[in-house]
């Protein structure tokens, strides 16, 4: 009896152990793919004081690095457009980072002063880009008024225990152009702002981008994608004057290491506005079965959102691209296979039609913001920037090709044309 006992006592660890080995055995997962910096980014070195801070321009696009600390650039703002720094953050792979690591960014007079509407943003457990942006209004400080020399300050905040090595940092400058009448000072106190309802569709095939360069253009739908543990991807949406968005994202079941786990802000779902500051952000747990995050919907693009004291409002105050960034938690690697993607399912749904623009002095897609009829070509068509460009190149090419056929079937029936008047006169009148 002792011994049949025995013989089960070992069975049972036995199939403890295969369990085990079945969980664990799979393929290695290879490197998570690398944030894609903008085309041709311009090298640039902040300065830790403001009295030797390189010039930042509007429209172009840098690369810097960051450690803990502050780092100043010089700005030449006129005193009619609201202007706009952001910063993107690219922690190392592998980085220990914690809740009280993120990246500030200010704008600040020659005097010292600092202009309303900083912007900051914090990592959590897991060392994913992250993006923050301040805003110069011009209507909102007498300080900050005037045109002429303006300082921004990127600080890096980082715990005693956390990663202190310099990170990657890519700096964009945009400026807004000033409106040519009466400009609107009072935030909208109503807007639709029920639940989204969003589309429950068969899901399309969409690959999100690394970053906000490469992001993967999307409009209203249901979008198909994989994320594995610590990935983020990134998606684009074209909003225009008067239009809200409503999106969320869930995550279905993975590939158990484990016959249990769960990972406090497994999903983590955040969306930056047209100029890559955050607007809003959400995140669940997940637990290796289902989770699922459902953003508020967003207040109708407008003007006048900018004055708002609420944050996810005051976001909304331009037309352009929104980017929405999901992340799957690292700590979700811990109890499922890495190397097998989670299946990620996107509900996008852009309410309303376009509405009138406000009456710019000067080009607002040309500034980098506004809707195209280009831009909803790529959300239809599901194209990444350089995606866009590149088919954008390829029409132009079309065009000065079929402009040249044209030309030159023209100058062929001209010559052909002479060349019969010719023979006519030289054959003489018939008799």
């Amino acid at each position: 009896m002792r011994r049949t006992a025995g013989a089960g006592a070992a069975a049972v660890g036995l199939a403890v152990w295969a369990a085990g080995t079945a969980f664990a055995a799979g393929p290695a997962p290879g490197p998570l793919p690398e944030y894609r910096a903008a085309d041709g980014a311009r090298t640039i070195q902040g300065k830790p004081s403001s009295a030797d801070a390189p010039p930042l321009e509007p429209g172009t696009v840098y690369e810097d690095t960051v450690s803990p600390g502050e780092r100043f650039y010089r700005l030449a703002l006129d005193d009619t457009s609201d202007f706009y720094v952001s910063a993107v953050v690219r922690p190392a792979r592998g980085s220990k980072v914690g809740y009280s690591d993120g990246v500030e960014v200010e704008i600040m007079t020659k005097e010292g002063r600092h202009c309303p509407n900083p912007g900051r943003a914090g990592l959590g457990y897991d060392p994913v880009p992250i993006g923050a942006a301040a805003v110069r209004r011009v209507r909102e400080d007498a300080d900050c008024q005037p045109g002429g020399i303006y300082y921004a300050k990127v600080t890096r905040t980082a715990a005693k225990d956390s990663a202190q090595g310099a990170w990657p940092v890519e700096l964009l400058v945009r400026r807004e152009p000033g409106l040519g009448g009466a400009v609107p000072t009072v935030a909208p106190s109503v807007w639709p702002s029920a639940s989204p309802t969003l589309p429950g569709t068969e899901p399309v095939g969409r690959t999100g981008g690394t970053g906000f360069n490469d992001a993967r253009a999307l409009g209203s739908g249901v979008w198909r994608d994989d994320l594995r543990p610590g990935q983020t991807r990134y998606y684009r949406v074209p909003l225009d004057w008067g239009q809200q968005l409503g999106a969320g994202a869930e995550v279905a079941a993975a590939e158990m290491t484990k016959p249990y786990g769960s990972a406090a802000g497994g999903l983590t779902v955040s969306l930056y506005s047209p100029y890559r500051g955050l607007v809003d952000s959400e995140d669940t747990s997940y637990d290796g079965k289902q989770a699922a995050v459902t953003l508020p919907k967003t207040a109708p693009v407008a003007y006048e959102n900018r004055y708002s004291n609420d944050a996810g409002v005051r976001g909304t105050g331009v037309a352009g691209w929104y980017y929405l960034a999901v992340t799957l938690g690292g700590k979700v690697g811990e109890f499922t296979r890495d190397a097998t993607p989670v299946p990620l399912t996107l509900r996008m749904d852009v309410i309303g039609a376009p509405g009138k623009a406000p009456g710019y002095r000067e080009s607002l897609t040309a500034a980098g913001f506004g809707v195209a009829p280009a831009d909803r070509t790529a959300a239809k068509e599901g194209l990444t920037g350089p995606e866009a460009a590149a088919a954008e190149d390829d029409r132009s090419l079309m065009r000065v090709v079929a402009a040249a056929g044209f030309g030159t079937g023209v100058v062929l029936l001209l010559g052909l044309g002479g060349w019969f008047l010719l023979a006519r006169r030289s054959a003489g009148p018939r008799r």
